[in-house]
Parts: C-alpha cells; sequence; structure tokens
C-alpha cells in the first residue's frame, strides 16, 4: 500500500531493537462452507511475510513499540505471532498469551450487553434514559435517549478530569474514581448539541450505560457483563479490576511510556501499574489476544447479540462527528472502515498508557483481527505505526 493508503487507514482507526523473536504459526483455510452464496471479502490466508515483518524488531530499543501479540483468523485461514521482549530490564521474550489493558474495547462489551437487554425488553433503545434513571440523569437531558448513548450522539459532554498530558495523568495515575461523580460533574454542564444532531466520542455515554446496566440488572455491572458474556463464552482470562486495582494479574507485558529529556535523552517509564476506574465500563477490561479473537468471533456470528439488535453495532448514524465535520463512523460499540480496495471492516480499538488494542472483522468473519501493541505512546494523537502496519498487512489481499 501506498502513503495515502496508509494516511487513510490510519484517519480511519483513530476514530483509537533488542528483541525476542517473532513467534509465527499459520493454518491453512478451512473448506468453503456448502451453499454459501456471496464472495468471502478475504478470500486468501493471511500474508504470513507481512505479519511478520509487520512486528519484526521490537524492544526497547525500538521508537514505538516494546512488544507486540497477533491473531489473524477467518474463514480463510490463520496466523498468530508476537514479537519483542515481555521486560525491558531483564528483555526476556513477550508473553504471546500474556494480559493487557484492552481499553476501549470495553465498549463492545458494555454495547452487547444492552443490546442484550433490549432484546430481552428490558430497555427500550428508543426511550429515555432518564426514564430508567431519573435520580441520575437531570431534566436537562430528558430527551437523550439510550440508542444515542450508544452511538455517541447524546451531546453530554466530557466530565473533567486532570488533563490530557501524560505528566498531568501519571500524577493521578492511582486516583479512584466514582463513575457517578463523573456524571455528576458532566451533567451539570450545558449539552454539547442537540441529542441525535452530530456524533462525538467520548467515555462518559458508556459510563452512563454502566450505571444503567447495573440498575436494570441489578448487580454490579462487571458481574452482569460476567454472567452475561465471559462465563457463557469461556473467557477465563478475560476480566476488570477492582475499583482500587492497579496491577494486572497473571503474565503479562509491561507497558511502557517514552518520555524526551531536556538533553535529546529518552526514558521509557513502566506504567504498568495503573488505576484504571476513571474508564469503567468504557475502558478498563484486561484481556488477552485469544479471548478477543474468540469474542469477536461470536459478536458477529450473532452468538451474542440477537440478529435484529446486533444491527445496532452495523449502523452508523446520518450525522456529521462534531469535531472534523466528517460523516460520523461509530456505531453501538463499534465503528465502521472501509478500505482503499472496497473491503469493510468493523472493529473497536483501545488504549491505556504502554497498551494499544484492537478488535475488528470483515463481517461475513472471513477475515478477523486482534492485536495489542505496547505502543510507547499509546494515547498520542497519531495511530501508532506498528499498529498500522499490522492491520495493513492483516487486510491485504
Amino acid at each position: 500500500m501506498n502513503a495515502r493508503t496508509r494516511t487513510l487507514i490510519a484517519a480511519a482507526l483513530v476514530l483509537g531493537v533488542a528483541s525476542g523473536p517473532v513467534l509465527a504459526h499459520a493454518a491453512p483455510a478451512p473448506a468453503a462452507v456448502s451453499g454459501e452464496r456471496a464472495a468471502p471479502a478475504a478470500r486468501t490466508p493471511p500474508d504470513a511475510a507481512a505479519l511478520e515483518k509487520a512486528i519484526a524488531g521490537l524492544g526497547p530499543e525500538h521508537k514505538d513499540a516494546t512488544a507486540a501479540l497477533v491473531r489473524v483468523g477467518g474463514t480463510s485461514g490463520s496466523w498468530h505471532g508476537s514479537s519483542g521482549v515481555a521486560d525491558i530490564r531483564t528483555g526476556r521474550e513477550a508473553v504471546e498469551q500474556g494480559r493487557f489493558r484492552a481499553g476501549s474495547v470495553t465498549k463492545a462489551f458494555t454495547s452487547a450487553v444492552v443490546l442484550q437487554l433490549a432484546a430481552d425488553g428490558r430497555v427500550d433503545l428508543d426511550g429515555p434514559v432518564r426514564r430508567y434513571l431519573p435520580g441520575t440523569v437531570p431534566g436537562a437531558y430528558g430527551t437523550v435517549t439510550v440508542r444515542q448513548l450508544l452511538n455517541h450522539t447524546s451531546g453530554i459532554p466530557a466530565a473533567d478530569g486532570p488533563g490530557d498530558s501524560f505528566q498531568a495523568q501519571w500524577e493521578h495515575r492511582f486516583d479512584v474514581t466514582d463513575p457517578r461523580d463523573q456524571l455528576a460533574n458532566a451533567f451539570a454542564k450545558k449539552p454539547e448539541f442537540t441529542p441525535g444532531s452530530a456524533q462525538h466520542y467520548l467515555n462518559i455515554n458508556y459510563t452512563v450505560l454502566g450505571v444503567l446496566i447495573e440498575k436494570l440488572t441489578g448487580t454490579s455491572y462487571e458481574e452482569a457483563v460476567s454472567r452475561r458474556i465471559l462465563q457463557p463464552l469461556g473467557l477465563r482470562q478475560t476480566s476488570f479490576p477492582a475499583r482500587t486495582q492497579t496491577r494486572i494479574h497473571g503474565p503479562h507485558n509491561r507497558g511502557y511510556q517514552a518520555i524526551a529529556g531536556a538533553d535529546g535523552s529518552r526514558e521509557l517509564r513502566d506504567v504498568t501499574e495503573w488505576n484504571s476506574s476513571d474508564r469503567w465500563a468504557a475502558g478498563d477490561i484486561v484481556s488477552t489476544t485469544a479471548d478477543l479473537e474468540r469474542f469477536t468471533v461470536a459478536l458477529f456470528g450473532g452468538r451474542i447479540v440477537p440478529k435484529a439488535q446486533l444491527e445496532e453495532m452495523f449502523t452508523v448514524p446520518a450525522v456529521k462527528d462534531s469535531v472534523t465535520g466528517k460523516d460520523a463512523a461509530l456505531s453501538a460499540g463499534l465503528s465502521r472502515l472501509v478500505l482503499p480496495d472496497g473491503t469493510v471492516a468493523w472493529g473497536k480499538t483501545g488504549g491505556r498508557h504502554g497498551y494499544n488494542t484492537a478488535i475488528g472483522a470483515t463481517r461475513d468473519l472471513s477475515r478477523t483481527l486482534v492485536y495489542s501493541v505496547n505502543s510507547t505512546d499509546a494515547k498520542g494523537q497519531d495511530m501508532n505505526p506498528v499498529a498500522l502496519g499490522i492491520v495493513m498487512a492483516a487486510f491485504a489481499r
């Protein structure tokens, strides 16, 4: 792909060398399904050479990432591999089945539970969320619907935080945040726009949905997701940290943030231990590439959300993005990406300091992708170059 293609893909996806050897495993494509009508979006096996190249040479000396874990699957074949180091101090190889912070990939789980509740008749997507949370949602936001929370068209502004700079967030990395305090802070402000008239991707929408899930299920958000998704799918390596938890339990690759010194030096600061309570239902899940691949296949295959409600996850509202002025690209928990060759992929990216993650697939599941990249600037404005290379290699024809 040329530079323009790379730029187009990166722009769409942002809407989120002392290394060990690359460990790669490829599998042949399964036989075609009898009676299949439409040609699969991905017709050839994953390009193993391109994928190996995309994650080669990672480690403490690499400019953009210290490690990467990748799984590419689907009806056209599969490949999985890893590269880099688990710890820059010891230099030991990256743990391919290591756990990591998946950030905003959490939103796909949150959305799926809300849509399950809609299928059960326990919530009306077109109903005002204030109907279910009268003591939480004030009258000024009385017309905001559940669907508008799901697809980020609510107009609810973000809650105040420590600031966007790494240093500001670093100084508050162990703060414990109550989601209801965030809601009170956000609802005290004026709406950004009339609900349903524009799209603005903000975590606050999914914080409201987390509280809604608790109200409708009578249990904690974490327990609701566990009972409805994690346990039925056997996602044993996926969990939510406790409100005060700062460590990643189990095998994992440590995350680092590159800090530039005044003298031109470069420090890789360990950011593995961090409290994620400020992200909660919008972004604090911990998982593995294998578990997220299983979740993606089950979700797209209709085994988590019934077909009628699943369409919400593949429906982008016909509005403009309030920040860029471009056509909206986000649906209920996912985003739509049209590749330069016309292939349409759906997925969700996530970024926590030290970790960039993504799930994605063509809707027919002929190609799926999950990656975790230990980015040295995971919250940077531009997409991590290693992650971009993985996406290009995974969906290349």
